[in-house]
């Protein structure tokens, strides 16, 4: 039993982790020209955000999802903007080894800036609450243990995703020249920068 519902919240973590969007771009982007560690601590402030959400739809917290939900225009606002302004500094950005040590982003910048940017979708509660509710995970009442279980195993799943994402394109670090990188900084500040700017058209209509 008790397996059985880390197991679940791991499963739940894993399939909410691997759609590539900006964030899984941003995760590759920092793998390949910081490394993969700069990528890992990236995807586990993803992976934060994600067992936060999972917390609240785990204990049925409505009013906290529900506000989330119902500010999620200004959420979005936000996301859309911070997007757009990694979009540039990615763009901008130099890989590492061609710049001094206090050019590159440090593991807290990395971690904050993917907590923040997967915190600004609060829709993703309702994914975890449909989830859990497909999965027969945990919902309002749950033991105190259970939900925690649950939230370690969305935490931890999450976190695998993102081991195995930057571990494999880890293997790519320093063996891709310098101009390749910095052409696929530009590309990928492109197109996060697109991502925020589709966020922010969407909300004008």
């Amino acid at each position: 039993m008790v397996a059985g519902i880390f197991f679940k919240g791991l499963v739940v973590g894993f399939l909410i982790a691997t759609p590539v969007g900006p964030i899984g771009l941003l995760c590759i982007q920092r793998t390949l020209s910081e490394g993969k560690i700069h990528g890992l601590v990236s995807g586990l402030g993803a992976a934060t955000a994600d067992a936060i959400f999972g917390l609240i739809a785990a204990l049925g917290l409505t009013f906290i999802s529900n506000f989330l939900v119902e500010e999620q225009l200004w959420l979005r606002l936000f996301g859309g903007l911070f997007l757009c302004y990694l979009g540039v500094r990615t763009f901008l950005s130099k890989p590492t080894g061609q710049t001094s040590s206090a050019d590159v982003p440090s593991h807290i910048s990395n971690y904050g800036s993917t907590f923040l940017l997967a915190f600004t979708n609060p829709i993703t509660i309702l994914v975890f609450a449909a989830l859990f509710a497909g999965l027969g995970v945990v919902g309002p009442g749950a033991h105190y243990f259970s939900v925690g279980l649950s939230v370690a195993g969305v935490f931890i799943g999450s976190a695998l995703w993102w081991f195995i994402l930057c571990g494999t394109v880890g293997i790519l670090h320093g063996k891709i020249s310098y101009g390749i990188l910095t052409g696929l900084n530009r590309i990928s500040g492109i197109i996060i920068t697109v991502f925020g700017l589709v966020i922010l058209l969407l909300l004008m209509l």
